[in-house]
């Protein structure tokens, strides 16, 4: 029996709104959190140790965020792409840009083998592409196209700054849950809680421990949802998903050696349109969605 078509439309739409509930659990947390610490302790306690984890994760993050761009060409050491030698490239971006109605981003070329690329950039306005010496040598006109669609769908559908939403509730829920831990230290024997406390205590204890391991969690998913979204966005910028199938099988059948997988700083590696150490299996820590899930989606479109 033939399986369903897919609508990109549907991909596009069902994906993000995975991620804003996934998004909302976290949030959900960071309250519940909060508020089995209020609690346990004195409410102003509570507002103080938020007052601290904002102003942290915030510099932290914001620093981050505005030279998110710069930050990740500068981690892979790219340089700036030069528009006669590598003229498909430019020319690829620009007929995708003008289609899409996006600005045209800054263009990078990071010498590696292996076949890959990555957006970053606050904004569409701030937004650069980075492609692999690999990913303009091994893949042909049309599997570049599909390539850059889907990094130029990252850069359309915000993701950047989505996941720096994301990273700045998993960071306030880490920091709040270490000082909370923390602190318990200086309450040492203090016996005159209640049993109703002492119960709230253990909660917020609980909590404070499993919380910033579920929210890290959470926050891998929403990333391989946002994988998937950038892949349907893709196929609507192009109208079609030979392209970007044809090379997510390049990608998936290449060899890499390790010692090449280890010039890719991990803190951008979630970046990129593939996983670049190559892990074949999804399990709950992947940024990526295993490839053969991608390929059998974008065939059903």
């Amino acid at each position: 029996m033939e399986q369903q078509r897919l609508s990109f439309y549907s991909e596009i739409r069902n994906n993000k709104i995975y991620s804003v509930i996934l998004i909302t659990f976290i949030f959900v947390l960071l309250i519940a959190l909060g508020y089995a610490i209020s609690f346990a302790f004195d409410p102003s306690y509570f507002y103080f140790i938020l007052i601290i984890s904002i102003i942290f994760s915030l510099v932290y993050i914001i620093g981050g965020y505005y030279f998110s761009a710069e930050i990740s060409i500068a981690s892979v050491k790219a340089i700036p792409a030069n528009p006669s030698q590598h003229k498909m490239f430019f020319d690829l971006v620009e007929g995708l840009t003008l289609a899409s109605g996006l600005p045209m981003p800054k263009l990078y070329i990071m010498r590696h083998d292996q076949i890959n690329a990555f957006a970053s950039g606050r904004g569409p306005q701030h937004a650069v592409i980075c492609v692999t010496t690999g990913c303009l040598e091994k893949l042909n006109k049309h599997e570049l196209e599909g390539v850059l669609s889907h990094e130029l769908s990252h850069i359309a559908n915000y993701d950047i700054r989505f996941m720096t939403l994301t990273a700045v509730l998993v960071g306030m829920i880490a920091i709040i849950s270490e000082i909370f831990l923390r602190s318990l230290w200086f309450r040492g024997g203090n016996n005159d809680d209640n049993k109703g406390n002492a119960i709230l205590m253990v909660v917020g204890i609980v909590l404070a421990i499993l919380a910033p391991i579920v929210v890290q969690l959470v926050q891998f998913a929403i990333s391989r949802k946002r994988e998937y979204a950038a892949d349907a966005s893709a196929v609507m910028f192009i109208r079609s998903p030979t392209g970007l199938t044809s090379a997510l099988r390049k990608i998936k059948n290449e060899h890499v050696p390790i010692e090449d997988t280890k010039k890719v700083p991990k803190a951008v590696a979630p970046l990129f349109i593939s996983d670049p150490f190559k892990k074949r299996l999804e399990n709950l820590t992947s940024t990526h969605p295993p490839i053969e899930k991608r390929i059998e989606i974008l065939e059903r479109m």
